[in-house]
């Protein structure tokens, strides 16, 4: 069982974690919180957190939404954060991680752009920091039920992003996000589940449907009427309704499912709308990301 014990749909988590890799947006996200009427502490030692929790709790409702920062700067972090969760649970509360990352190349130009060190570099660069810390992170990450890679998103998409996740009621239900992407652009980090759509053969190699994309009628067309489509969507969308009542269970709040082509730009696109279209009738919470549109 993941960190954390598992709630009823309509529960309340009892305090939100943000960590994850220095240069992620961690301040971004906690900001997005606050936005939406959130009680946000940034830097809490772990040890703090059932602390925090009780006083809460003790408020009288005043203070219903609460979410902290932690990270490593409390340097006993892995072992402390796993010891405050754990108590957390014995006391009947739930936390929820959401953990930031994103990839050495990005981490490295946005600490050039600032031109401050990695608080893990010491006498060496930036890449040994970055190393070095997603090694410290690695449980955590393993541990977390959203994990958002923000390589990609300026401060205002991943805000966004944030207030998509948390504002409103729909936050305590099981929210899946279907993301269709290139795999020559790579994998996406934050994936939990993958599938793979480069069976069906690729209107790339089609002149007509070549600068289209599968947003557009002729191509969704001509992908759904190859042999093969119609049985992965039937057959991926029964695994998801047996999957994710499971990681409901288990106290997931958040399922990433990528679904990959070539170039992200025909078959995942037009496969991962047909999957939230069969989707969004058994009553989740479901969004489409097209990652790579646009790329090509």
């Amino acid at each position: 069982m993941g960190i954390g014990m598992p709630r009823e749909a309509d529960d309340q988590t009892d305090i939100v974690i943000i960590t994850g890799m220095s240069g992620a947006g961690r301040t971004a996200a906690a900001k997005s919180l606050e936005d939406l009427g959130w009680f946000v502490v940034d830097n809490l030692p772990p040890g703090l957190l059932p602390t925090m929790v009780d006083l809460a709790r003790r408020s009288n409702g005043a203070v219903s939404r609460m979410a902290a920062v932690v990270d490593i700067r409390s340097r006993a972090f892995s072992t402390d954060l796993k010891s405050a969760i754990h108590e957390l649970s014995t006391r009947g509360a739930s936390a929820q991680i959401v953990f930031l990352e994103a990839a050495e190349d990005t981490l490295v130009r946005r600490f050039d752009s600032e031109r401050r060190p990695h608080p893990l570099q010491g006498t060496g660069r930036v890449t040994d920091g970055i190393a070095a810390e997603r090694e410290l992170l690695r449980d955590v990450r393993g541990d977390a039920g959203l994990v958002l890679d923000t390589s990609r998103l300026n401060v205002h998409e991943l805000r966004a992003r944030m207030r998509d996740y948390f504002s409103g009621a729909a936050a305590s239900r099981l929210r899946l996000s279907i993301v269709s992407f290139g795999f020559k652009y790579g994998l996406p980090v934050d994936a939990d589940l993958v599938a793979d759509c480069r069976f069906l053969p690729n209107p790339h190699w089609i002149a007509e449907l070549a600068p289209m994309t599968g947003q557009d009628a002729p191509v969704r067309e001509y992908i759904l009427s190859q042999d093969g489509a119609s049985a992965f969507l039937d057959a991926y969308s029964s695994l998801l309704r047996v999957v994710l009542p499971g990681y409901e269970r288990e106290g997931k709040r958040f399922v990433t499912l990528a679904v990959g082509c070539t170039g992200g730009k025909h078959r995942s696109v037009a496969m991962a709308e047909q999957l939230q279209a069969r989707m969004a009738g058994s009553g989740l919470d479901v969004q489409v990301v097209h990652r790579d549109l646009g790329r090509e």
